[in-house]
């Protein structure tokens, strides 16, 4: 049977090109960039192809150069510290493919890891002989001290890295990255965090937080155009941090830029102007709130939290972790009488039946299966009463 779909058309959701058709409950996964972002990267396609060799020879260096002084500050870093990379995979990839173990190292994880940095860590320890070492922090949880306490209580001796997500993408919690670089810095520990959700989720000081690495989406929560991601590396870390694609930076003569920033800025022919709409997207977002962003981050904070309250209420089951690990996604263990499903029939049926993108993610005993939302300015929680109705419907 087809249900009826949910028929709702806000004026905030019209800067958006999202089918109304759909009623769209996941951006974290991919975001969704902007009309007037979007017009402003057709721009500079256009300045490009119009004098592809003056733009690459003049124009393309301080574009990027802008965008990295104006992300820097968004972002609480110093400009001589952030590269731009396609997506924070890469940036993940870019820091533990440049870095050496020995077959006595211990890499440090979580089990909330993303999949895909996963198995950068696999690989890596793979190539060295190092061993992984998974830190299981629970969920449901009732605290970021449980986090903390899970992670600390595996660090050895033999520690060489911490491999953490800033916000975890399957269960949607901050992690207390701060807190734990504190504990870990003086211990020979360097720790990399994938902060693929944070930018534009969460408020980011890169300079106060620590982390040797770091590395963030734009085209999520940021909602810059895909293919816009940074890595952040300390200075006295840069040296040894090379990309993926070794290019013309390589052996470049310049000296009014750090090796790094030569290297990373040129890794062949590529389209840079996801990157050149990073402003451009701070800018958009930053007005449409009358006190910009942070009137922004708290009512998509506020909104994912009323939504995660209608889906606990409806299905009977408690908020599976505290307010304060909560910033514009909230995952949602299924009841058991959901176990017949497996997580893709179960999104295809949403999605097919009910015009619901939402994710749906596969998780670890007792809960197997978890409802992920997303709360972005296009929102409202009429999608997530919906959502809701429709799953007691199932």
């Amino acid at each position: 049977m087809i249900w009826e779909r949910l028929d709702l058309q806000t004026p905030l959701r019209d800067f958006w090109l999202l089918d109304p058709q759909v009623t769209f409950l996941n951006h974290g996964s991919f975001g969704a960039c902007p009309q007037a972002v979007l017009a402003a990267q057709d721009r500079w396609r256009s300045q490009l192809e119009r004098e592809p060799l003056r733009f690459f020879g003049r124009e393309w260096e301080p574009l990027i150069d802008n965008a990295r002084s104006q992300l820097g500050e968004f972002a609480g870093a110093d400009v001589e510290d952030v590269v731009f990379v396609p997506n924070a995979t890469t940036g993940v990839n870019c820091v533990l493919r440049s870095l050496t173990f020995q077959p006595e190292d211990e890499l440090l994880t979580t089990n909330h890891e993303y999949n895909a940095c996963r198995n950068a860590l696999n690989f890596v320890a793979n190539r060295s002989g190092a061993r992984i070492v998974i830190a299981d922090i629970p969920f449901p949880l009732e605290s970021p001290q449980e986090a903390l306490e899970a992670v600390l209580e595996k660090v050895t001796a033999k520690t060489r890295l911490l491999l953490i997500d800033h916000v975890t993408s399957q269960t949607g919690l901050i992690m207390p990255v701060e807190q734990l670089i504190a504990q870990l810095q003086g211990r020979g520990i360097e720790v990399l965090v994938d902060g693929a959700h944070a930018p534009g989720m969460i408020p980011l000081n890169l300079g106060k937080i620590g982390a040797d690495y770091y590395t963030g989406n734009c085209h999520k929560w940021l909602c810059a155009p895909k293919g816009a991601a940074f890595l952040y590396v300390q200075r006295q870390q840069q040296a040894k941090i090379r990309p993926l694609t070794i290019s013309h930076g390589a052996n470049s003569p310049r000296t009014d830029k750090s090796r790094f920033q030569l290297e990373f800025d040129w890794m062949g022919t590529d389209d840079p102007t996801a990157y050149m709409c990073i402003p451009v997207a701070i800018a958009f977002l930053g007005s449409l709130l009358p006190n910009g962003w942070q009137e922004l981050r708290t009512h998509n904070h506020q909104l994912a939290l009323q939504a995660r309250k209608i889906l606990c209420e409806t299905l009977d089951i408690s908020p599976p972790s505290p307010e304060e690990m909560i910033g514009s996604m909230a995952s949602i263990p299924l009841p058991r009488r959901f176990e017949h499903w497996d997580y893709l029939s179960l999104h295809d049926e949403l999605f097919d039946k009910f015009g619901i993108q939402v994710q749906v993610v596969p998780w670890q005993t007792p809960a197997k299966l978890l409802i992920r939302i997303s709360a972005q300015i296009y929102n409202q929680l009429q999608e997530y009463e919906y959502l809701a109705e429709t799953l007691q419907k199932l």
